[in-house]
């Protein structure tokens, strides 16, 4: 295990973030052309907060040559004792089509935990709102807030467990809907939308949202997906006067902020500038981006 930590640390990593080798533990189908990976790592596990990323590349082989950034979904226990990570991933390249063939026993290559996760919950009602695979984040946000699970190194501390949880999730049609057996065993509320009307809401999800602002507006939104919805989240919560922090899926390249790929406008006293998705993000407060 090497430790990023020290003099050679590359700019903006964060200094409890590790470089290791994982094992697959196993591979399950969620959804179509949607899979959950579970990895044996219990030094990034132990240190991994919701919202965090981390990267993922083959242990062998410079094909594909740079990793790929994936969410927590989740940890997982052994024996009583933290063992390691859970990521949900769509299939829409070359790794990840690789990776749909990974069985148990495989070894792999992750460093991390990357960037700043969510804030620790406020009190009172919280919405999520994610779109296609950006539901992901929202498992170990959910269990923290309702106080099943604490994440970190040393553990984060909630000043009080949110008293209202609620998923907003949108997808194309009901056959990409992905995980929700897990998030109906956490007890929250949940809303479904559907392009096509084949489950829940016939409509975006950004729909839904609205309805339930108008109908008991929260404390704070949480929100992932595709650009266009967190816009469009963005600008409701605005209106509403209602905090919002947006996870960005902004494509990245190196993971620690020395290539600049992933940079995204924030306002600043004078107009706008540029800061790295992977180093002070991918979490953001919507008022601070410019969308």
């Amino acid at each position: 295990m090497k430790l990023m930590g020290l003099i050679s640390t590359p700019p903006g990593m964060r200094t409890d973030a590790i470089e290791t080798t994982a094992t697959v533990v196993e591979q399950v189908r969620m959804a179509r052309d949607t899979y959950r990976l579970r990895l044996r790592c219990p030094d990034v596990a132990k240190r991994i907060v919701p919202g965090q990323f981390f990267m993922v590349r083959p242990s062998t082989g410079s094909d594909p040559l740079l990793g790929r950034p994936f969410a927590l979904y989740d940890v997982f226990e052994e024996n009583g004792a933290l063992a390691g990570i859970d990521f949900g991933y769509l299939v829409v390249g070359k790794l990840t089509s690789e990776m749909s063939r990974w069985q148990p026993g495989d070894m792999v290559r992750i460093w991390g935990p990357l960037g700043n996760g969510f804030p620790t919950p406020p009190p009172g009602r919280l919405i999520m709102v994610g779109g296609g695979i950006g539901q992901t984040p929202f498992l170990a946000v959910s269990r923290e807030a309702s106080g099943a699970r604490r994440y970190g190194r040393p553990a984060r501390t909630i000043s009080a467990n949110a008293e209202r949880l609620t998923l907003l999730y949108g997808v194309r049609s009901r056959e990409y809907l992905a995980g929700l057996d897990d998030f109906r065993r956490d007890g929250l509320t949940i809303r479904l939308s559907t392009d096509d009307g084949s489950e829940g809401h016939h409509g975006y999800v950004t729909e839904l949202l609205d309805e339930e602002i108008a109908s008991d507006p929260p404390a704070a939104v949480y929100c992932c997906g595709p650009e266009p919805m967190m816009h469009a989240v963005s600008e409701r919560c605005e209106r509403a006067c209602v905090p919002c922090w947006l996870s960005l899926e902004s494509p990245m390249a190196c993971g620690f902020g020395a290539c600049f790929s992933c940079v995204v406008k924030v306002k600043t006293g004078d107009g706008w500038d540029y800061r790295r998705s992977c180093v002070e993000g991918p979490v953001f407060r919507a008022d601070e981006l410019v969308l």
